[in-house]
């Protein structure tokens, strides 16, 4: 005779576990070395720094490229995050769906805007 112990547990989502943890790990390191290479131009920038030497750090088009990168890591990054966020804790499709969308149109939002103020389009 079987003896069963506990519920049958039941396994709901999309299971992107391992996936998730690696663009969350790479997209992390990405915008950290950014950062390093951010403050390593503004540190070896001589004078005080103003606007003339911050649009100077980003005019260089490897630059606007190296940025806009990590943008997208950093948009990617966040729709990670909070759709891990709507997934536990949105009980009701509906709205979790809702928030899903809104989540996107908001961070496409936002990667369009950065588009615009890095090449001034």
């Amino acid at each position: 005779m079987a003896v069963n112990y506990g519920s049958k547990r039941t396994v709901v989502g999309a299971h992107y576990g391992l996936r998730d943890w690696l663009v969350q790990r790479f997209t992390g390191a990405l915008m950290a070395i950014f950062t390093v290479v951010v403050l390593a131009q503004v540190l070896f920038t001589s004078g005080p720094i103003g606007y003339d030497k911050w649009a100077g750090i980003f005019a260089s088009q490897w630059m606007k490229v190296l940025t806009f990168s990590v943008i997208v890591a950093l948009i990617w990054h966040a729709w990670v995050g909070v759709r891990d966020i709507w997934m536990d804790y949105v009980q009701p499709v509906g709205a979790r769906l809702v928030l899903q969308v809104l989540t996107i149109i908001w961070l496409v939002g936002c990667g369009g805007w950065a588009l615009q103020v890095l090449w001034r389009l």
